[in-house]
């Protein structure tokens, strides 16, 4: 019976990124941290989804199937298909030591089996091999030889409709065999762990890789403001600056700063007041009127649905263009793919129309907006390219106005523009919006266009309805920060 003194290959890469992770999650399993958002619970599903996909690459298989709960039939039905002759297995279920698995694919593999582990990533990654460790090392224990052990993940190089070389499987048997005289140690030390009391962790870059740990913010709430982990730029040096004894951005000595911008946050909070730099007027000048203000969402579906695509390519589906209309107001346009279908061409058309007549189309973190245009105009050609590249030309960037010359405490080190908005802006929040940043509004996207995700019309409508306010919001917000930015460079 699978109780929580055992432990299953999810519970061990959490008890190995921390033991407080792995404590919270089996002890208090119906925790507030552990509901799951939207973006959660899509990348889940997408999992899910790309796991019975490749069980079509490696055809002939039988599944053990059963709920979560159900761990002895899925046992006992895994033996039965062993000793049938099955060569392929979908979830073979295996367990030793207190210890459950489900291998994604198990393949004969002549004397032996092949373990065949399916992630939904586009290479191998470090945090992978553990997972198919812990896999091989149970299955071994529980009398089966492994030949070869194999990560199964999405080629990056696969274009729809050619979906024959959607899959990779990579040998990882060497990198795994490295690991395996270390599994039991840890199994027993995390059997330990969850026998005992809640055991302490000091916090650390583990917190947020090789996953952000949902729990986080309860270690992390006595740290004090402006803590050296939120020093701009600062990354995993960070916990480098713990070492060495500081505590926040304004301890720092000037050589530990070593950008203008961190240099920029350590004077604002050491004086306590907001900076701006006497050339913050000058960089204004780079928004030549007439302006637009020009937001894309996205979306990155793991398969690809239209020609040409790849995994996770960003496919724009939406966007919102505010601009100026000569009387001293805006206009807006928009356009939100609100059924399946390919959206590009239909946007591509609404957006060179949208931008006519701007000088500048501002944007925030314009590398993105870029990408997708260019993107675009590489897949439609033509006379639509030559007007995309157009648009291309005119993107203005106001991300590195406000990074390069001003710094409020209240930015806590950030500069995305849900940081920098409310703090520059007062009042100019997305509070009371049903899609309140880009990752939710991209899974909305993807089920608005996909022709696998039936949707009642009224359903439909008030999804997309959703994704407008949001998009429209995005672009509204830089329209406001770009006159408050002009009053600010005007007050000094």
């Amino acid at each position: 019976m699978y109780t929580q003194a055992n432990l299953s290959k999810s519970r061990y890469t959490a008890g190995l990124q921390c033991h407080r992770l792995l404590w919270w999650q089996v002890h208090e399993p119906d925790a507030l941290e552990l509901v799951r958002d939207l973006g959660t619970q899509a990348r889940m599903d997408t999992g899910v989804r790309v796991g019975e996909l490749a069980r079509t690459y490696v055809p002939g298989g039988t599944s053990v199937g059963f709920t979560y709960q159900q761990v002895a039939e899925k046992l006992a039905l895994t033996q039965q298909l062993l000793a049938a002759g099955n060569g392929v297995i979908y979830g073979a279920s295996f367990e030793a030591d207190h210890v459950f698995v489900e291998v994604d694919i198990l393949e004969r593999d002549g004397d032996g089996w092949r373990v065949i582990e399916v992630k939904s990533t586009t290479s191998v990654k470090g945090e992978h091999l553990p997972d198919a460790a812990v896999q091989t090392w149970v299955v071994e224990r529980a009398g089966l030889r492994v030949n070869r052990v194999e990560l199964m993940h999405l080629n990056g190089a696969c274009r729809y409709p050619r979906l024959d070389d959607l899959f990779v499987r990579e040998n990882i048997t060497s990198r795994v065999r490295e690991l395996l005289p270390g599994v039991p140690a840890r199994v027993r030390e995390l059997l330990d762990v969850l026998e005992g009391e809640l055991p302490d962790a000091a916090i650390g870059q583990h917190c947020r890789e090789p996953y952000e740990c949902p729990f986080k913010e309860r270690c992390w709430a006595a740290l004090p403001e402006h803590h050296v982990t939120t020093l701009y730029y600062a990354g995993r040096k960070a916990w480098d600056l713990v070492r060495m004894g500081y505590d926040t951005v304004d301890q720092l000595p000037t050589a530990l700063c070593p950008r203008p911008t961190s240099l920029r946050q350590r004077q604002a909070l050491a004086e306590g007041r907001r900076i701006v730099e006497p050339s913050l007027g000058a960089a204004l000048e780079v928004l030549r009127g007439p302006l637009a203000y020009l937001d894309f969402e996205t979306v990155g579906a793991a398969i690809p649905m239209w020609d040409g695509c790849w995994p996770y390519q960003q496919v724009p589906a939406q966007f919102s263009c505010h601009r100026e209309d000569g009387r001293g107001g805006h206009e807006h346009r928009e356009w939100v793919a609100d059924r399946p279908g390919d959206p590009r061409e239909p946007l591509a058309r609404a957006l060179v129309d949208a931008c006519a007549g701007a000088a500048s189309i501002v944007t925030w973190n314009v590398s993105f907006e870029r990408g997708r245009i260019r993107e675009l105009a590489g897949r439609l050609g033509g006379g639509l390219a030559r007007e995309l590249m157009d648009v291309e030309r005119r993107l203005v960037d106001l991300l590195p106005v406000v990074r390069e010359h001003v710094y409020d405490p209240e930015f806590h080190g950030s500069f995305s523009l849900k940081a920098v908005l409310p703090v520059l802006v007062p009042g100019a929040t997305y509070d009371g919006l049903d899609v309140q940043e880009g990752g939710a509004a991209s899974v909305l996207l993807e089920r608005l266009v996909s022709p696998d995700v039936a949707m009642a019309p009224d359903e439909r409508q008030r999804m997309a309805q959703s994704l407008r306010d949001y998009c429209r919001q995005d672009t509204w917000a830089t329209v406001v920060l770009v006159g408050r930015l002009r009053e600010m460079a005007g007050d000094r």
